[in-house]
């Protein structure tokens, strides 16, 4: 999955926070945690409703039938089986593109209403691995995913090593990432496949570390309430972006397969 993240913004920031009790970094840090902990039961839910949705028990109203047995809807039929599934993949890449250009100019409110927004359309872009995988798989390899993303995040907060240079490296890891998915869209290579995911997990385990170092470092107390809003906002999605990432390459390898 692409991960196109804002690098570039720094609007306001700060000098890095050497204070070991600093409630003013502390009340920053848990905002944006509690707005990329929301962003993600948005999505969650999205996903899961929109499967519900799109799947049905009942032949009479099942308008195609997948080779595992599920049954889907007109509305499944159209996400999953149209050009419409384009549109449903390439939604949340554009949200990203516009909130990331766009947010020095909105307000508080409005970029955390596209946050929401950004999540649900994820949530529905997602909903297709309760195709493929069984949900049992799926709810395994979350909590596994919690647990990395919390160990891995407070890792980079409380580290006095600068991950710079890691996360510069991460990031063309990044751009590697993509084009090697997009050859294995035309080679369908299962070697390669394992290979992506693999690399994946490693990258996005990184940059989970190097992000919170910076998101931390951008935090400054004299900042304004509007800046240090958008700062935040900024900082769930990048978090929010590393965890959706990790979660879908832990997936390829967790997962169980219907």
């Amino acid at each position: 999955m692409a991960d196109l993240r804002n690098y570039q913004m720094r609007a306001g920031a700060g000098t890095r926070v050497d204070t070991g009790i600093d409630e003013g970094l502390r009340a920053y840090m848990l905002k944006v945690y509690n707005l990329m902990a929301l962003g993600l039961a948005i999505t969650g839910l999205a996903a899961l409703g929109t499967m519900m949705l799109a799947t049905t028990n009942d032949p009479a109203a099942a308008a195609a039938t997948l080779g595992n047995g599920k049954m889907l809807t007109a509305l499944g039929t159209a996400l999953y089986g149209s050009p419409l599934r384009w549109v449903v993949m390439l939604a949340p890449l554009g949200m990203v593109f516009f909130l990331s250009a766009r947010i020095h100019t909105l307000s508080v409110s409005a970029a955390q209403t596209m946050f929401w927004v950004f999540a649900a359309l994820m949530g529905l872009s997602l909903s297709s691995i309760f195709l493929v995988y069984t949900s049992a798989s799926i709810v395994q390899t979350f909590f596994i995913t919690a647990a990395s993303f919390g160990a891995l995040s407070l890792f980079g907060y409380t580290t006095k090593r600068d991950l710079t240079g890691m996360g510069s490296f991460l990031i063309m890891g990044v751009f590697g990432l993509i084009i090697a998915m997009i050859v294995n869209i035309f080679l369908a290579s299962p070697a390669l496949q394992f290979a992506i995911s693999a690399i994946g997990v490693l990258i996005f385990a990184g940059l989970t570390a190097y992000d919170t170092q910076k998101i931390k470092e951008m935090y400054f107390e004299g900042d304004e309430v509007l800046v240090a809003g958008r700062k935040a906002i900024m900082g769930a999605l990048t978090l929010y972006l590393d965890f959706i990432n990790l979660f879908s390459f832990l997936l390829s390898f967790l997962g169980n397969r219907e």
